[in-house]
């Protein structure tokens, strides 16, 4: 593992980033302490490769939603309104 700071991590930002492609992980120091990780990404850090599924259950955890209790087996067929002479005059009223 190795060890940069800041500074010559901005000005070697090339050189390190080819270093953690090879899979090396990079501790970076602010003022002699470390601050951050640069690290390869492994198979589920990147966002994209979550599934939806995943993505739900994170937020369901964080309280921002909350989950179905039981999935919905089929969706009903749409029910066929009547009365459309009736909602164009209302329309027309307004």
């Amino acid at each position: 593992m190795e060890t940069v700071g800041i500074r010559e991590l901005k000005n070697r930002l090339s050189a390190y980033v080819q270093l953690t492609k090879s899979g090396h992980t990079v501790i970076i120091t602010e003022k002699g302490k470390p601050v951050a990780l640069l690290k390869p990404l492994g198979p589920g850090d990147h966002p994209e490769s979550e599934t939806v599924e995943h993505r739900l259950a994170l937020l369901a955890n964080r309280g921002l939603i909350r989950l179905p209790l039981s999935k919905i087996r089929e969706v009903p067929e749409p029910i066929a309104l009547s009365g459309g002479e009736l909602v164009s005059t209302a329309i027309l009223e307004r």
